[in-house]
């Protein structure tokens, strides 16, 4: 009886995990065929180096570098919010705070991460774009500086959390050489806690960042629908996942140009995704046979 239940569960998981594999097999079939369609009708190097993106307008271009550079300066400008802070958070955490405390702030913390990225873009477009204005008076109502730093606000407990584990699993007695040597508990944190979990919380900001990349409704709501190659962070950008999101809900026709360029899009972000969730698992491989 005990081994037709294992029997059971062991099939349970096994097409649990067939189901995972083959939907992940069926999302990169139907990007890499309709991308491939799209690349028929037009030119690969166009797509990669040319600095315009008009393929809803007569004049039609095709350079994706515009929504690249508009998805990378907010990815960026959120990994400078979100690295900072979610750093001081996790060596707080782990090198200050009482266990207690830590057992219940962590936890709160993590709410960020619960809330609706929809609510967020409203309030970078609503209460962060007007106060930036304030000491900004040339910003744009759209920008990708208010869209980041909230973006950033979003990502601080990925940052946070990973970092306080990694920060938590050196060694007790790198800490103990530290103090015995006569360092501070300022010091043994800066020069020789974090620099041991440094793989750590390397994979916890390119999680962070590709959460980032991936994110929809903050740049939809609060950075504009305007592709510019740009590295201005006070004008309307556009992104790979808000321009994926514009077409779909448009009247683009179906099966035409116009409506491929989003898989194009797409295989474009899965690419820039995967090869960061690889180094990302590569380093976290790393570093745990550093501690093993």
């Amino acid at each position: 009886m005990i081994r037709t239940r294992e029997q059971i569960i062991e099939t349970f998981l096994l097409i649990s995990a067939f189901i995972t594999i083959f939907t992940t097999v069926g999302i990169i079939l139907v990007l890499a065929i309709e991308a491939f369609k799209f690349f028929r009708e037009v030119s690969v190097i166009e797509f990669f180096t040319s600095t315009e993106w008009t393929p809803l307008f007569t004049q039609k271009h095709y350079g994706i570098l515009p929504l690249l550079s508009g998805t990378l300066l907010t990815s960026f400008i959120a990994i400078l919010v979100a690295l900072p802070i979610g750093l001081a958070i996790a060596i707080y955490l782990s090198e200050y705070a009482p266990k207690q405390f830590r057992t219940y702030v962590k936890p709160s913390l993590e709410l960020l991460a619960a809330v609706p990225t929809v609510v967020y873009g409203f309030f970078a477009l609503t209460v962060v774009t007007p106060f930036l204005q304030s000491f900004i008076p040339g910003m744009s109502g759209f920008n990708s500086l208010s869209a980041g730093f909230v973006m950033g606000i979003m990502i601080i407990p990925i940052v946070s959390s990973l970092s306080e584990d990694a920060l938590n699993a050196v060694p007790a007695s790198l800490r103990e050489a530290s103090y015995g040597m006569g360092s501070t508990r300022l010091q043994t944190a800066i020069k020789v806690t974090v620099p041991a979990a440094s793989s750590g919380i390397v994979v916890s900001v390119i999680l962070a960042i590709s959460r980032a990349i991936g994110e929809t409704m903050i740049v939809a709501i609060a950075a504009g629908q305007q592709p510019r190659f740009t590295i201005n962070p006070l004008v309307p950008v556009e992104t790979l996942t808000a321009y994926i999101v514009q077409v779909s809900l448009g009247d683009v026709q179906h099966n035409s140009v116009e409506y491929r360029t989003i898989f194009a899009a797409g295989i474009t972000l899965f690419v820039f995704t995967f090869i960061l969730n690889s180094v990302s698992h590569w380093l976290k491989n790393k570093y745990r046979e550093k501690y093993e």
